[in-house]
C-alpha cells in the first residue's frame, strides 16, 4: 500500500511520521519548502512535491491524507475522491453541511473509504471511558462538560475557535454517550479583535435530559483538554494533558470522603491507532469509526453553532 500526505506542517508532520513508520508513505506534498526539507531530512526514502495535482494524478497512491487548512479540505478531498483515491481528511470534513454531504455521496458512489480525523475516537482512555459508561458504572449520566483551550497567537484567517476545537468535543461526546444531541441550546462567543471568534461556550441537550457544555478558547496560555462526565453514582474525569493516569473515576462514600479509581488502558499512541485504522479500512473495505457520516454530523453541529452567532 502507498500513502501520500498533503500538508506537512505543525500537525501534518505527525501524520508523516506515523505513515512512514508504518512503512507505507510514498509522497509528502506541501507548499512550504521548509516543511518539505524537514520531511525529507527525517524520512529520506520519500518523494516530496509542492504540486497537489502530481499527487492526485499518481495512480500508485492508494490513499491520500489531507492535513491542510480547514477551508481547503473540501476541494482537495473532492478532487482526490473523483480521481479514485481513498481519503483521510483531518477535521473538519468541510465547513458546511452541503459540502460534507457531497463528499460522502462521491465516496459512496465510487466505493471509496472516506475517513475523518476525529482523533479522540481512537484514544485508548476515551475508549475505556466509553466502556465504563456502557457498563453502567457511572450510573445514569446527568451532565457532560468538555473544556478545550490552547494559545493561538496568530488567529486563523479562514477559521474560528469552534471550527478548530469543537469538532473534537462533539465527536468525543457523541461517541462515548452513543447518541446525538437533541438540540444546541445556546452559543455564546467572544472576539478578541475584529471578526475573530476566539472564545466559545456551547450548551447542548442530549437525549434522556443529559446536559452538555463545551468551552473552547484560543486565548489560554495553559493548554487544557479536560472532559468531565457526571453520573448518578460516579463521576469520570479525563485530563488529556496528563502524561499518565489521564482517566480517573470519583465516587463519594457515606462518610463524605472521595475515592478515586484509576482504570487501566493501553498506552498506544492515538494517532498511530488512527493511521492503522485507515489502512485497515482500505485493505478490508471496512467502514471507518470516524466515517463520512460521522464527519457530516460534526460539521452540522458546528454549523448550527455558527448560525447562532448571526441570528
Amino acid at each position: 500500500m502507498k500513502i501520500a500526505v498533503i500538508g506537512a506542517g505543525s500537525w501534518g508532520k505527525n501524520l508523516v511520521r506515523n505513515f512512514y513508520e508504518l512503512g507505507v508513505l510514498k509522497t509528502v506534498c506541501d507548499l512550504e519548502e521548509e516543511n518539505l526539507i524537514r520531511a525529507k531530512d527525517r524520512h529520506p526514502r520519500i518523494i516530496t512535491t509542492s504540486s497537489i495535482e502530481d499527487v492526485i494524478s499518481d495512480r500508485e497512491i492508494d490513499g491520500i491524507v489531507i492535513a491542510t487548512p480547514a477551508h481547503t479540505h473540501y476541494q482537495i478531498a473532492k478532487k482526490s475522491l473523483n480521481a479514485g483515491h481513498n481519503v483521510y481528511v483531518e477535521k473538519p470534513l468541510a465547513q458546511n453541511v452541503l459540502e460534507a454531504k457531497e463528499l460522502h455521496a462521491i465516496a459512496e458512489e465510487h466505493g471509496l473509504t472516506l475517513m475523518v480525523g476525529h482523533l479522540l475516537l481512537y484514544h485508548p482512555a476515551v475508549n475505556k471511558l466509553k466502556q465504563i459508561i456502557a457498563a453502567g458504572e457511572l450510573g445514569t449520566i446527568q451532565y457532560i462538560n468538555s473544556d478545550r483551550r490552547n494559545f493561538t497567537a496568530n488567529h486563523r484567517k479562514h477559521s474560528n475557535v469552534m471550527w478548530d476545537l469543537a469538532p473534537h468535543d462533539f465527536s468525543m461526546m457523541c461517541y462515548i454517550l452513543n447518541t446525538e444531541p437533541e438540540k444546541i441550546v445556546n452559543v455564546r462567543t467572544w472576539p478578541s479583535s475584529g471578526d475573530s471568534i476566539d472564545v466559545a461556550h456551547i450548551d447542548i441537550l442530549f437525549p434522556n435530559n443529559i446536559g452538555g457544555h463545551i468551552h473552547n478558547s484560543w486565548l489560554d496560555p495553559q493548554k487544557q483538554a479536560l472532559l468531565t462526565v457526571n453520573g448518578s453514582r460516579k463521576t469520570a474525569v479525563l485530563n488529556d494533558t496528563f502524561r499518565e493516569n489521564k482517566l480517573e473515576i470519583y465516587s463519594r462514600q457515606e462518610d463524605g470522603s472521595l475515592t478515586v479509581e484509576k482504570p487501566i488502558y493501553s498506552n498506544d499512541e492515538p494517532l498511530r491507532l488512527e493511521c492503522k485504522h485507515f489502512l485497515d479500512c482500505i485493505e478490508h473495505k471496512r467502514k471507518p469509526t470516524s466515517d463520512s457520516v460521522n464527519g457530516y454530523q460534526v460539521v452540522k453541529y458546528v454549523e448550527t453553532c455558527q448560525n447562532f452567532i448571526y441570528c
